[in-house]
């Protein structure tokens, strides 16, 4: 029989969790996500994306730095996993009085050069869905990646991830892992 320890030991140089934060959340499938003023895209729904590999990342404005610093990486694995099966989503959720204007939003992810579908979160309904309700958690700037079937299969709970750290390279090593799964599972 595994110890505890040593499973967690196993899914962290897996790269599924961080530190544990949100390993629960493995395995399971997400609500559908509660998403208004679509750019880059029509409109989509988790069910119009089964059979591909969804990266979603959570973000606010270019003044998070940890958003600032991951919006490179979001750019390129939608860049060069794209026709291989990737679709990677950007749900913007609004720090700060009032809610989020549709308008900035647009400014936001230009400025970040987000090319891929970006959506706004209203009201954290999809983020506390996903991610807050029932939880202390440390971070908002959450990441998680489906897989072909829908089910929650890496999570980064939050920070930044860039080309040369760690959390990059477990991210990129998961979408690869993902990607070369047949999509019957």
């Amino acid at each position: 029989m595994l110890r505890p320890a040593f499973l967690l030991a196993l899914l962290l140089s897996a790269g599924a969790v961080s530190a544990g934060e949100g390993e629960e959340l493995l395995g399971t499938r997400p609500p559908e996500w509660t998403a208004e003023h679509w750019l880059n895209s029509d409109p989509l729904t988790l069910e119009e994306l089964r059979a591909r590999v969804v990266l979603v990342r959570f973000w606010t404005g270019p003044g998070c730095p940890y958003c600032r610093a991951s919006a490179p990486a979001l750019n390129d694995f939608h860049r060069r996993y794209a026709a291989e099966g990737l679709t990677v989503v950007g749900l913007y959720h609004h720090k700060g009085p009032g809610g989020a204007d549709p308008e900035a939003v647009v400014r936001y992810a230009r400025e970040l050069g987000f090319a891929f579908p970006v959506a706004i979160d209203t009201d954290w309904r999809t983020l506390r869905a996903w991610w807050l309700d029932g939880h202390d958690r440390a971070w908002t700037s959450v990441t998680f990646l489906l897989d072909r079937q829908g089910a929650i299969r890496h999570i980064h709970p939050g920070g930044q991830y860039a080309e040369g750290d760690e959390a990059h390279a477990r991210l990129e090593a998961a979408i690869e892992r993902l990607l070369a799964e047949p999509a019957g599972g």
